[in-house]
Parts: C-alpha cells; structure tokens; sequence
C-alpha cells in the first residue's frame, strides 16, 4: 500500500509506520527528562539529615546519586539500564 507522507510524497506504508515510530520515540524520551527533573526534585526535598537540616556537599550529593538510581524507571515500569539509566541519573543529579 501507499500512502503520502508530510512532505507530500507517495511514500509505502512501512516508511509511514517508522516515522510513526521515531515520533513516538522521541515523545517518550521528551517525556522521560520532564519525570526526571520532577524526580530530582523530590529526591531534593528528601535530601534531609537525621536532625531535620537539608544535606550539604558530598552528603548531599552522594544522597542524590543514589535517589536519582533508585528512581530511575522507564515509562513502561521497568528500570532504566545502560545510557538511557546514565542521562537519566546526570539529569537527575544536575537538577537537583
């Protein structure tokens, strides 16, 4: 089957099916750095000591690392691994 794609060319259906695909792509990544920067904020909020005063240095940072790892999952519910995990931990940390 054919079709016509954005540009107004006749294009087949499976090149219609993987720009579909590279934009539903890109919408989940877009949407993974704005749940990354909501996490980075609680994981800021939690970055309490024991005696009720926020972290400072290494504590705090050592703190947001492990948060932002922890709390990275993917949109689908399952853990985040290898580069995508690694941009969502630095993003995470950054904004903190």
């Amino acid at each position: 089957m054919w079709g016509r794609g954005h540009s107004g060319k006749i294009v087949s259906r499976s090149s219609l099916k993987e720009e579909m695909m590279k934009r539903l792509a890109l919408a989940i990544l877009i949407t993974s750095f704005a749940v990354g920067s909501a996490m980075a904020q609680s994981c800021a909020t939690k970055a309490v000591g024991s005696d009720g005063k926020p972290l400072a240095g290494a504590a705090k940072a050592s703190f947001m690392k492990k948060c932002c790892t922890d709390s990275a999952i993917g949109s689908d519910g399952k853990p985040l691994a290898g580069a995508a995990k690694t941009s969502y931990v630095a993003k995470c940390v950054k904004g903190g």
